[in-house]
């Protein structure tokens, strides 16, 4: 069974129903029994990178998550701003993140996108840097949605499974053991987000 983290921001529902769809066993819960119980953990995120930390802190749900991932290694995947918190720090704010990856958060650089529109709003290709799990049988430069004012930026490059151009490169999936992220969403994503959620299930 997959928890999907309910810290109060995030596309809940629909990344519960395209587990339906695809026939995986996925529940919306902040429950800390579900959470310990189930193999898989997805943590999501829409909002604010402060609010994110402020929610997962007051529920108490980040020292079960840190519990669950760094000591238990249960896979997470995390999502738009989920991702992002599982960085060290945001640029969205004077606060630190879950700092599980090697990376931080930062805005786009503007005097690079060429006169592109903040956020990066619509569908981009990513470029798949090399053979993943969580990207297995997905073309080499599949296209996913993207919603964000803010991407990764990564210390440790070998972390990076995939980018994407928006005036310029950036890192837009990584993975770093059982952890894994995503700046853009699979669950609205069409063929090839479900085909992520598929890989990530059966990891």
């Amino acid at each position: 069974m997959i928890a999907i983290i309910n810290y109060g921001l995030g596309n809940l529902t629909s990344i519960l129903n395209i587990h339906k769809r695809l026939g995986i066993d996925a529940v919306i819960t902040n429950d800390f029994k579900t959470i310990e119980n189930a193999q898989k953990l997805i943590l999501p995120g829409v909002g604010h990178f402060k609010k994110g930390m402020q929610n997962l802190q007051e529920s108490g749900l980040q020292p079960l998550l840190e519990q669950e991932v760094l000591q238990k290694q249960k896979p997470v995947l995390g999502i738009c701003l989920g991702a992002q918190l599982i960085t060290k720090h945001s640029e969205e704010a004077a606060v630190n993140g879950l700092g599980w990856v090697d990376a931080h958060t930062v805005a786009f650089d503007t005097s690079k996108l060429n006169g592109l529109k903040v956020p990066h709003m619509g569908w981009a290709d990513i470029n798949v840097l090399h053979e993943n799990e969580l990207l297995h049988n997905i073309p080499a430069q599949p296209r996913f949605y993207h919603v964000h004012a803010y991407h990764f930026l990564f210390d440790a490059n070998e972390e990076v499974i995939a980018t994407t151009e928006y005036g310029y490169r950036f890192a837009s999936a990584f993975q770093k053991n059982n952890i894994y992220g995503t700046q853009f969403h699979p669950e609205k994503s069409h063929k090839y987000g479900m085909r992520l959620l598929e890989n990530f299930s059966k990891l």
